[in-house]
């Protein structure tokens, strides 16, 4: 069954199944059709977020278990919701202690049937896998490990002794494992098992062996097939090593009916590869397309020229987008994917020693050639569909260039022919393809998200995944070819605003994009915030990128909350890596950092961004429901987050993850706006899914006159048109809308927001449309409603 719109809650030790049963009729009243959960099976105890899973034949006891989960389902069918699962196949948490499987692996060896789970590289660590757990060398640490039984004790860590080994001196014993305990630095260089992004807590796993899958996907299917769950939302697929055969074996374990979606993220026009047996994506292109139309392109470009002067942040650290994420890449390839690249560079030194025409290819050569076409790779992964293969011969050109002896930039076709398949079959070569295209989506998310993304903010609210900060506004044009082909190809993909993963929620990015309709006040408020902050004991910023990134974030969080300000902004600069980071911490920087939160935006200028706030206001409300219609009533199928069906103030995790209380008071203003927008919509989805479905059409409906383009409007089969405004703050400097209209479709049609307004088919004036509200939503009369 295909969700009309899902709702995601969050699940953890402080919001269990018994919670999430409690709030299911508010969810309900709502008008969705299902609930999204996040991940369910066994994780580290205490975990919020779920994703470092443990094991995967039980559901977590910590929020309630297989009876509550199962309980949970029953009281959502009793109220019409189905249930959707967040499935997490690429990776585990590597604590043994919690991890069966894992400490099998680590009792017995590559010999263990476990062993084929995990992709360790054996040969890499000398049969042994590196364990990078210590706080310091492994000399400094000795004396804090004991043995008791067959069990290696070093602080809460456990780690079982291989044989009778137990009886040896400490040297000797560590000597004898499977495994290799060592200073938790060592990562970086020595690493020999896939794990997720940089995470050396989570470690990969190798789900495209059948019988790993059969293992790790037996609970999940027992629970589609029970009828438990309706649809599964898969985490990260770009990290597993095949990706589409393993869409496809779930595809076929879960009955061929079961509504699936992928955290895939696109960049820029790239389509999801054509033959995995998906509905789509989780939504993150379709955020991008809602935000980039509340975004004024001539105020992106002005705000990129002040950011640059007020912080004078050198082009590659700041200063031009694509500069900061091309020098991010460098860096992260260099440093945190040493040991993955190691990896390749070792894989395709095998293929070149075992075929006669590519032998004599140094080392070295190979080594900066998989680093030079990693940093070009211009998506996530690669996967061969499109134009990547003529991106691929770009980025070849690009590689060689690096090069000062140009015999040796021949390793670059090596490399590039390896990581596309065109230097023929066996192990290292099939290997050397797949371990590529996953360090190259490692490479994307830690260098892009994790990176570029804390160092370049001339507007924050365009730093989000998938996103382009260097040019993040859409035209209404872009817009509508973008709903009108997901309703072609992917009519039933997922769509969002805010997830458990955005930096900011949708209703912090609507604020901080009305920024770039006013560039001159933000200059102006920045100056005169700065010269107010200076005057406070603490006011005054650690360096000028830090002052412009709090200044803009606490306008658009607007909440003078010192703790989650704080928080949220030393994972900024910790991320940004130019003045600390989370493994080379600054503590004295730090201490600014924190200061000139305290003191300023949570602290005396918390009255003055206020002032500011409430001045932009109305457009940010503007942006807030225009961006909430469009998501709820545009193809695909919307999924609401957690609380954001009233206002949701909220900045990156785990801010964003914090338990929501549902009730409580009736709300007013935008709160109540919102909700009744929220309420109104998903309901019209689920009275007549039709309207909206697989076999539903888009059409995109045109306004004329002086304002126009501060209209956007559909409709969708003929039953349902939405409008919005765009841009308002430039349409009222702009005068207004003046005599602009909008051609409404053929008969009469009913407010669904106010049904005592009613509209006749043909021109209308844009004004009168948004009398009341910056936002239309209506309804055939005799039709839905």
């Amino acid at each position: 069954m295909t969700p009309t719109a899902t709702y995601r809650l969050q699940l953890q030790p402080g919001f269990p199944f018994s919670a999430a049963a409690a709030a299911v009729p508010h969810i309900a009243a709502l008008g969705v059709s299902h609930l999204h959960l996040s991940p369910v099976l066994e994780a580290v105890p205490g975990s919020t977020h779920g994703y470092d899973v443990v094991d995967h034949s039980r559901i977590r006891e910590e929020l309630g278990g297989e009876a509550g989960l199962r309980a949970l389902s029953r009281t959502a069918r009793e109220h019409g919701l189905g249930l959707v699962l967040d499935i997490v196949p690429n990776h585990m948490a590597a604590v043994p202690r919690h991890n069966r499987a894992l400490w099998e692996v680590l009792r017995e060896g590559p010999r263990s049937p476990f062993a084929r789970w995990f992709d360790i590289d054996w040969e890499a660590g000398d049969g042994k896998i590196l364990l990078p757990v210590l706080a310091g060398r492994v000399g400094d640490e000795m004396d804090k490990m004991h043995v008791e039984g067959d069990v290696l004790h070093y602080g809460e860590q456990r780690f079982p002794l291989r044989g009778t080994t137990g009886h040896l001196p400490p040297a000797e014993l560590l000597d004898a494992q499977w495994y290799r305990l060592c200073w938790w630095r060592l990562a970086r260089t020595e690493l020999n098992y896939r794990r997720f992004f940089t995470v050396s807590e989570l470690m990969g796993v190798r789900v495209e062996d059948p019988e790993v899958f059969d293992a790790t996907h037996a609970k999940i299917v027992e629970l589609v097939r029970d009828g438990v769950v309706d649809g599964l939302r898969v985490d990260h697929p770009d990290g597993v090593a095949d990706p589409e055969g393993y869409l496809r074996r779930l595809d076929e374990a879960t009955g061929g009916d079961c509504w699936i979606v992928v955290e895939k993220i696109l960049t820029g026009d790239e389509p999801l590869p054509p033959g995995w047996p998906v509905a789509g994506t989780t939504g993150y292109d379709a955020l991008r397309q809602i935000d980039g139309l509340f975004t004024d392109p001539a105020g992106v470009a002005e705000l990129a020229a002040d950011h640059q002067q007020f912080t004078g942040a050198p082009e590659e650290l700041g200063g031009r987008w694509e500069a900061t994420q091309r020098h991010a890449a460098y860096e992260v390839v260099t440093r945190e994917l040493a040991a993955e690249t190691a990896i390749l560079v070792r894989l395709a030194g095998l293929v070149c020693a075992a075929e006669p025409r590519l032998r004599d290819h140094a080392p070295w050569a190979l080594r900066k050639a998989v680093r030079e076409l990693l940093v070009r790779v211009p998506v996530y992964r690669p996967y061969g569909v499109g134009d990547e293969e003529a991106l691929a011969e770009e980025a070849a050109a690009g590689a060689k260039e690096t090069f000062t002896v140009p015999e040796e930039a021949a390793a670059v076709d090596v490399v590039r022919d390896l990581a596309l398949g065109r230097l023929g079959a066996g192990p290292d070569h099939e290997a050397f393809r797949t371990r590529f295209a996953q360090t190259a989506s490692a490479l994307r998310a830690k260098s892009v998200e994790d990176k570029a993304f804390y160092r370049y903010g001339p507007l924050l609210s365009a730093n989000e995944v998938g996103g382009d900060p260097g040019d993040p506004a859409v035209a209404p044009e872009a817009f509508h070819a973008y709903c009108a082909g997901l309703a072609r190809d992917r009519p039933a993909t997922g769509t969002v605003l805010t997830t458990h993963d955005t930096k900011r929620s949708a209703d912090v990015r609507a604020r901080i994009a009305v920024l770039s309709e006013c560039p001159e006040r933000w200059a102006d408020f920045l100056a005169q915030i700065t010269e107010e902050a200076e005057g406070l004991p603490g006011g005054s910023a650690p360096d000028p990128q830090v002052a412009w990134t709090v200044w803009q974030t606490a306008v658009g969080f607007t909440v003078p909350d010192a703790g989650r300000l704080e928080t949220a902004l030393l994972k900024a600069v910790r991320e940004a890596g130019l003045r600390t980071s989370w493994t080379e911490p600054d503590a004295a920087y730090e201490k600014a950092v924190s200061a000139f939160v305290d003191a300023g935006p949570a602290g005396q200028a918390q009255h003055s961004v206020a002032r500011f706030v409430h001045e932009l206001a109305p457009y940010a409300r503007a942006n807030v429901l225009g961006g909430t219609l469009l998501h709820l009533t545009m193809p695909g199928v919307p999924d609401v987050y957690q609380g954001s069906e009233r206002e949701y103030l909220a900045l990156v995790d785990p801010d964003n993850r914090r338990p929501v209380e549902f009730g409580g008071p009736p709300p007013d203003g935008l709160d109540a706006e919102k909700e009744a927008l929220t309420t109104a919509a998903l309901r019209l989805r689920r009275a007549a899914p039709e309207v909206f479905d697989a076999s539903a059409t888009y059409t995109p409906l045109t306004a004329e006159g002086p304002a126009a383009d501060h209209c956007v409007a559909f409709c969708r089969s003929g039953e349902v048109v939405t409008a919005v405004t765009r841009l308002s703050l430039r349409l009222e400097r702009e005068g207004g809308w003046q005599d602009t209209e909008l051609t409404l479709p053929a008969g009469r049609w009913a407010d669904v927001l106010s049904p005592d307004r009613e509209f006749t088919g043909g021109r209308v004036r844009v004004s009168d449309l948004f009398t009341r509200r910056p936002v239309a939503l209506l309804g055939r009369e005799g039709g839905v409603r």
